[in-house]
């Protein structure tokens, strides 16, 4: 196991911004305490053990410790190795092996998901209040598509008006099984503002939820995939509308590539594409806030006033939508709340493992979003976007969205 870059020097910084930390008060699972857990697991003072495993696990992997550590320790990089290692040794839940299988054979996915549709449908819904997802009940799930996104949707939509450039769309697991509505959105959009949108089909999981529980070999199978269909095209950018997608397919997968010292070229380049399209869209702001600005003349009801959620994995490594937001400000209600860019608690599969971190996380998140009187929150990330969703109230006066799906909104002549 490589030395991380920097040295921890305890000086605690780290403490001040790590959710799980925040919610326990309890030093064993802070930052710097994995760091010399980790440290004293490769120099074998310390032995794999379950209750290592639960301490290093306990971790939402949001990056915010990496983001403000003074010594520049690279964190993020010894938690996945260490997962990987204890993974191995110690052993992973039946719950995580189940989702790395069927990520790992996607073919699976689309008739799973139609399944579990159908149960949403056909199951009471006091039946489904009863058994528990993290600390909510599945009732407060999301439904799921009918069908998967990428099978509803043309491989290629031409833009609308005069054509600026091609971009690929990659959808990302949820979009494409649960999401639906920020699919169409993004392809509308991106269409409207003369854009050619091409889907590729053979695209896959970007790899990071089996990169972040130890499963390496799946995830370089599924990262080699994206990079064989990604790289085929002459494209302005990969847009992606998931943060923890974007992280995948722009830092792990070539960091992935780097450890099984294969070929970097075709990986950087494809990693270089990658863009969040919050910021894409920023690229547009004069003409959106023009559209914005010239729809409302004719619009008969002032915009609804929306606040926003910050995903871990966009604040954490590159400029949040927020920052387009606070842009469009002179054409939109923004009012963001105290806590806009702390963590809800989602963290892909972290509110399912520890419901009560979790919860605690997206309760109060949900308080300051309403204290701000907006009525739509908006969030990039679908599992926040879940955990968030999961936490409101059935006649909340709060509706979660997209960012996307907001915009296109306040461009539509309906």
């Amino acid at each position: 196991m490589n030395e991380p870059s920097g040295n921890c020097g305890k000086c605690g910084v780290c403490l001040t911004v790590c959710p799980v930390f925040s919610v326990l008060k309890e030093e064993q699972v802070s930052p710097r305490a994995k760091m010399r857990l980790i440290k004293a697991l490769s120099g074998k003072e310390l032995k794999p053990t379950p209750l290592l495993k639960e301490l290093v696990d306990k971790c939402l992997m949001c990056g915010s410790c990496q983001a403000v550590c003074p010594s520049g320790v690279d964190l993020f990089s010894r938690y996945k190795e260490t997962r990987a290692q204890l993974g191995n040794e110690v052993g992973e839940p039946k719950e995580i092996r189940s989702l790395i299988f069927m990520l790992a054979h996607e073919s699976k996915l689309g008739p799973l998901s139609g399944l579990a549709r159908m149960g949403q449908k056909v199951v009471p819904k006091s039946l489904q209040e009863r058994v528990k997802v993290g600390d909510f009940s599945l009732s407060g799930f999301p439904p799921l598509n009918a069908k998967p996104l990428r099978s509803r949707l043309s491989e290629t939509t031409p833009a609308q008006g005069k054509e600026l450039g091609t971009v690929l769309y990659f959808t990302g697991c949820a979009t494409n099984y649960l999401f639906e509505d920020t699919g169409h959105a993004t392809v509308k959009l991106l269409s409207a503002l003369g854009y050619r949108v091409i889907i590729p089909k053979e695209q896959t999981c970007c790899g990071i939820p089996m990169v972040y529980h130890g499963a390496f070999d799946q995830a370089l199978t599924k990262v080699r995939s994206n990079i064989a269909c990604l790289s085929g095209y002459e494209a302005a950018a990969i847009i992606v509308d998931c943060p923890t997608c974007k992280k995948g397919l722009q830092n792990e997968s070539l960091a992935l590539i780097k450890h099984f010292q294969l070929d970097e070229q075709k990986a950087q380049e494809v990693a270089d594409k990658v863009m969040n399209l919050g910021n894409f869209l920023n690229r547009h702001l004069e003409e959106l806030l023009n559209r914005i600005l010239k729809q409302r003349k004719t619009a008969s009801q002032l915009p609804q006033a929306v606040t926003y959620h910050a995903p871990c994995h966009l604040r954490n490594f590159e400029a949040s939508t927020d920052k387009l937001l606070q842009a469009l400000a002179p054409a939109i209600d923004y009012r963001p709340a105290s806590d806009m860019d702390t963590c809800c608690g989602g963290g892909g599969t972290f509110f399912c493992q520890y419901p009560e971190i979790a919860g605690s996380l997206a309760r109060e998140k949900c308080i300051n979003a309403r204290n701000t009187g907006a009525t739509i929150w908006l969030t990039d990330c679908p599992v926040c976007r879940i955990q968030l969703g999961a936490h409101l109230k059935e006649n909340d006066t709060l509706k979660l969205m997209h960012p996307v799906h907001y915009l296109l909104s306040l461009l539509s002549e309906d």
